[in-house]
């Protein structure tokens, strides 16, 4: 890490990605401050104008989002002031200070047709109030000279509520269940995601990219695995996307295309097989 780096500020600091960035950035001993809504409403621009103003911070690790991806079909107004304007005023605050920034961006901006993996250029087909909400965000950041927006798809880690701790809980009550079969991605675990980050920001190699666990399954086969894990007798029945009836659309092809983080010196991630079999001892379940 270069010396200049004093204070990361992380934002969404209490979800499940921001929690694991402060973690791994405690452990190498940088300096951060981790903020939560309750500390900064990031869509209230005298707020962030201030906070900006009263702090020395060298980097900006953006986390907070709305990502209740169906009720931001209803809460549009909500989804676009968190994600689009709530970005754009830290992104307008690091163009004052010429700081650096890391925003993370999702498979959803994609829309999620085939089955090749999608390339950082692929032309962007936001299918939801959620995905067009965070490209537009993308937009925003790529106003300043020196970013990174990284594309996550599929995660899961300690704070916060995901698959894993969904099936969990089914399984609790359930002895067969629907899970989607027609949509493939990448279950992407935070702990390792944060090493990454913090080993990122530490080189100039700013740009888009995406960034997930190694391998590709449908959520069908990712909650088997996750059963046979914690050797739990369950049956799960394969349905399609349109089973559900979601009221935003899902992509059913969330593979995300690694090879530009790769080709930039840039450590490969684990397998999401790897990552879910630490992630299960980490919440001690196994």
């Amino acid at each position: 890490m270069s010396s200049e780096l004093k204070y990361v500020l992380v934002t969404g600091a209490t979800g499940q990605l921001g929690s694991d960035i402060i973690n791994e950035l405690n452990k190498r001993g940088i300096h951060n401050i981790g903020i939560g809504s309750a500390d900064l409403d990031i869509t209230d621009d005298e707020a962030v104008f201030n906070f900006f103003n009263s702090y020395k911070l060298s980097y900006v690790i953006h986390c907070a989002a709305y990502t209740k991806v169906d009720m931001a079909e209803d809460e549009k107004d909500i989804n676009y002031a968190i994600n689009v304007h709530g970005t754009s005023n830290i992104v307008s605050q690091c163009y004052k200070y010429n700081i650096p920034m890391v925003y993370f961006s999702t498979d959803y901006i994609f829309g999620g047709e085939g089955d090749i993996p999608f390339k950082e250029e692929d032309t962007p087909n936001p299918l939801c109030e959620y995905a067009n909400a965070k490209y537009q965000a993308e937009q925003e950041v790529k106003k300043l000279d020196k970013y990174y927006i990284v594309r996550i798809s599929w995660v899961f880690g300690k704070n916060g509520n995901n698959f894993v701790k969904t099936m969990i809980k089914l399984s609790e009550t359930k002895n067969e269940i629907n899970v989607v079969s027609d949509q493939i991605g990448s279950p992407t675990y935070t702990v390792d995601l944060a090493t990454a980050i913090v080993d990122m920001i530490g080189t100039e190699k700013f740009g888009v990219y995406h960034l997930t666990n190694e391998g590709y399954v449908s959520w069908s086969d990712f909650a088997r695995k996750i059963f046979e894990m914690l050797k739990i007798k369950i049956t799960v029945n394969d349905v399609t996307t349109e089973f559900y009836n979601a009221k935003a659309k899902r992509p059913k092809n969330s593979r995300l295309d690694k090879t530009k983080y790769l080709n930039a010196g840039f450590k490969k991630m684990p397998t999401w097989q790897d990552a879910l079999g630490r992630y299960l001892k980490e919440i001690n379940v196994i």
